[in-house]
């Protein structure tokens, strides 16, 4: 016999606990088409088989990571063909996962300066004349916050319908004085994924990580920033941290404004199908080619991490990225190192330390594995919150994804792709001066007990 608190079982009870724990896990997983990497997999059954009273009830809770299914070929929009704008690798991947076809913008304005970017957002709110739909993981109640809300509620004032998503867990610090003060001003405020929610209409683990402010459908503020004074400002000694936002105005725009809409429906339980925007195009664009491109439960696939996986294999020069926290899962590690020894430059800058230790042991094999097959490496002075992608030089992303499999596979996502010579320029330039200021990182053979710690973190603390 074995106890359980007040309760005792039997060997065999605990035995059929345990194996229908197991079916429980296989039944979800397939019939739910909950598709997942061997080590997450192998994380679960392990969990399940050794602690099954907690882990069991913890997959139920989080083990559901897709929403979406998969349309049809036929249902997709430019399933398949070329366009002339993109890569063909790029055209033809996002044709085949349903997205639109890039279109051209008007002009396109990046920030790599804190104050610069926060000018700009606030320039937003305050031209906005009909709508703003704002989405944020983080809201400070700080300088930046309040000077945001204030934004917010003098638009109100001027008749524009302002709507706010908030995400819950991104926002626990915060406190319920700023939220309760914009509602109390007129904003219409949601936060994603509360604690006690409806468990049918998403998972508490599913975080909303995307970023955005869009005015009157038009005009697009977007990137790796939240709204809270560290992303912008120096704060008590301390450099502001390095991260990119720009703001850009035309079909993107209208693409990350039906994002909002359907977000916003999913944080009071309604899950909707994609719309299909067109938006009118502009009179004169004269910014480049660019798309709106979303990441997570909602997408039936793994939409940037397949674009990360495609672009290492069709990169014919080179590949630069910029990303706080790099822990890829092994696919993708394999796949860059490929690209490597193929004779593919590839540079990466991470923080020396970022603001989460547990990311940075983590991340420590990867980068040990990546330099080895011939990376450069960089290790950032200072906290690097920037999440942007080049290759070769005619495709790049910038916006909220991390490259860890938080970001990659369970987090709501977003990442603009960029495919104008001025746009891939300037992200690539951006990312290349960043390394003239950061240290080469070097490979050293790590101590057992660090390998043994390493890995424990990677099998226990990035799967959920």
């Amino acid at each position: 016999m074995m106890t359980l608190g007040p309760l005792s079982l039997s060997a065999l009870d605990h035995g059929a606990f345990v194996a229908a724990g197991l079916l429980t896990y296989v039944m979800v997983t397939r019939i739910g088409q909950q598709r997942r990497h061997p080590s997450a997999a192998m994380a679960w059954v392990i969990s399940i088989a050794a602690f099954p009273y907690v882990a069991v009830p913890l997959f139920l809770l989080f083990g559901t990571r897709k929403f979406a299914r998969p349309a049809p070929a036929v249902d997709r929009p430019n399933h398949g063909p070329h366009t002339g704008d993109a890569p063909q690798w790029a055209s033809r991947l996002l044709g085949g996962m349903g997205f639109s076809a890039p279109l051209r913008n008007g002009p396109i304005e990046f920030h790599e300066d804190g104050p610069a970017s926060c000018r700009g957002l606030l320039a937003l709110l305050d031209g906005a004349q009909d709508s703003l739909e704002v989405c944020t993981y983080v809201l400070r109640d700080d300088s930046v916050g309040r000077g945001v809300a204030d934004a917010l509620m003098a638009a109100v004032v001027r008749g524009v319908k302002v709507r706010l998503l908030v995400d819950w867990v991104g926002n626990l610090a915060t406190g319920r004085r700023l939220l309760n003060r914009l509602r109390a001003g007129g904003v219409e405020l949601r936060q994603f994924m509360p604690l006690l929610h409806n468990p049918r209409h998403g998972r508490t683990n599913l975080r909303n990580h995307r970023k955005l402010v869009v005015a009157d459908g038009r005009r697009l503020w977007s990137g790796g920033r939240n709204l809270a004074a560290e992303y912008f400002h120096e704060q008590a000694g301390h450099p502001a941290w390095l991260d990119l936002s720009f703001v850009i105005e035309g079909p993107v725009a209208a693409q990350a404004a039906a994002q909002f809409d359907r977000d916003w429906h999913v944080a009071t339980g309604l899950v909707r199908e994609p719309t299909v925007v067109r938006p009118s195009p502009l009179q004169a664009p004269t910014g480049g080619p660019a798309q709106w491109i979303s990441s997570g439960p909602d997408q039936a696939e793994d939409t940037v991490h397949a674009l990360l996986m495609a672009g290492a294999y069709n990169a014919r020069r080179r590949m630069l990225a910029v990303t706080p926290y790099f822990v890829p899962d092994d696919a993708l590690l394999d796949a860059w190192c490929t690209a490597c020894r193929c004779g593919v430059e590839i540079t990466l800058v991470v923080p020396a330390a970022s603001n989460h230790r547990l990311a940075d042991w983590a991340r420590a094999r990867a980068l040990r594995r990546l330099a080895e097959a011939g990376a450069h490496v960089y290790l950032s002075p200072v906290m690097v919150h920037a999440k942007a992608v080049v290759i070769d030089d005619d495709f790049a992303l910038c916006g909220s994804v991390n490259l860890d499999g938080r970001s990659l596979f369970l987090n709501y996502e977003a990442m603009t792709a960029f495919y104008g010579a001025t746009e891939v320029r300037w992200l690539a330039n951006w990312i290349e001066g960043q390394t003239k200021l950061s240290r080469a990182f070097v490979a050293e053979r790590p101590s057992w007990w660090r390998e043994l710690v390493e890995g424990v973190i990677l099998a226990v603390g990035f799967q959920l």
